[in-house]
């Protein structure tokens, strides 16, 4: 249990946010987008920063969970869950297909595969117009309801929202801490170690990449039925990089960072506003001061450096003693 502290005491906050400010924009609003990117980067991670492998089209998954479930509810009238479990279905099998063939890549080989994948799929939901809208997109897309209970506020999204996120936070520490866990770090340091040591390192990636891409599907459902909303903008090449960049600033391998990434990445624009011209300039004038002061990550870097300064502080007052 002791290991899992951390994860309690962000639960404790994420639970207490709403109740302490049920009317705040940040919360309830932004607070949602939050929710979702925290799964998608957490998901992200495990492919990325504990299994080592580069993934530039994570966001069509994303779309495929939300257009599944957007093309099942609107045009035949399927009930929200069963598309979800629909979408799942149809992503975890895509996902078996490609699994073997692109990750046999390594390093930009493997990222220029999975970027064309991101691509491929864009462009099926931009020319697919009878089943996706094209670039229009698709509206009016049903909200989610649990056991007669709709889903049909900020509010009530952000807890349905806050309860997947931790669910699938929880998930990457364990699998972090269990034997696959240490399996993904094996073949993130030396393949050729790891097959050595008898993990077998096409399965793990595999598997690994399969969950990643469940994850991110159950999100991008999620997402279309809170938007009720969906459009090929949302999920094409540049929020793949967007997911990215959250991931590598809270730092590679490490759930809470990829945590604390998405967190970054999805408030600056919106504290930043009120600099509107200059506000892209100071983005990204923050985001390389961060990558050169703290190039392991945000939360890593801060991580080690309160580390350090505990020990220095405790060595200090052994030497006054």
């Amino acid at each position: 249990m002791k290991r899992l502290t951390g994860f309690f005491v962000f639960a404790a906050l994420v639970i207490s946010l709403p109740v302490l400010m049920p009317n705040n924009y940040f919360v309830t609003v932004v607070g949602v987008t939050i929710g979702l990117h925290i799964i998608l980067a957490v998901s992200l991670n495990l492919f990325m920063g504990f299994a080592g492998q580069i993934s530039l089209g994570h966001a069509a998954f994303f779309g495929m969970g939300a257009y599944t479930s957007a093309i099942l509810t609107t045009h035949y009238g399927v009930n929200p869950w069963l598309a979800i479990v629909v979408a799942l279905f149809l992503v975890a099998v895509v996902a078996n297909v490609i699994a073997r063939p692109i990750l046999k890549l390594k390093g930009h080989y493997l990222a220029m595969a999975t970027l064309g994948f991101g691509i491929i799929i864009n462009i099926i939901m931009v020319q697919e117009v009878q089943f996706t809208g094209g670039p229009d997109g698709m509206s009016g897309v049903p909200p989610l309801s649990l056991f007669g209970w709709e889903i049909d506020s900020d509010l009530k999204w952000y807890v349905v929202i806050a309860v997947v996120m931790l669910f699938s936070v929880l998930v990457s520490l364990n699998i972090v801490e269990s034997r696959a866990g240490r399996a993904l770090k094996a073949v993130h340091g030396s393949e050729i170690a790891a097959q050595t040591m008898g993990v077998d390192t096409v399965k793990t990636k595999n598997q690994v990449f399969v969950l990643s891409a469940l994850l991110t599907c159950f999100a991008g459902s999620l997402f279309a039925h809170q938007q009720a909303f969906v459009s090929p903008v949302s999920f094409n090449f540049f929020f793949s990089i967007e997911l990215v960049t959250m991931v590598v600033l809270g730092g590679l391998g490490s759930t809470f960072g990829a945590v604390f990434g998405a967190i970054v990445i999805t408030l600056l624009p919106e504290l930043l506003v009120v600099f509107e011209d200059y506000e892209v300039l100071i983005f990204g004038a923050i985001l390389m001061s961060i990558m050169i002061f703290l190039p392991q990550g945000l939360f890593v870097g801060i991580a080690q450096w309160l580390r350090n300064a505990v020990i220095k502080r405790s060595a200090r007052a052994g030497q006054e003693a």
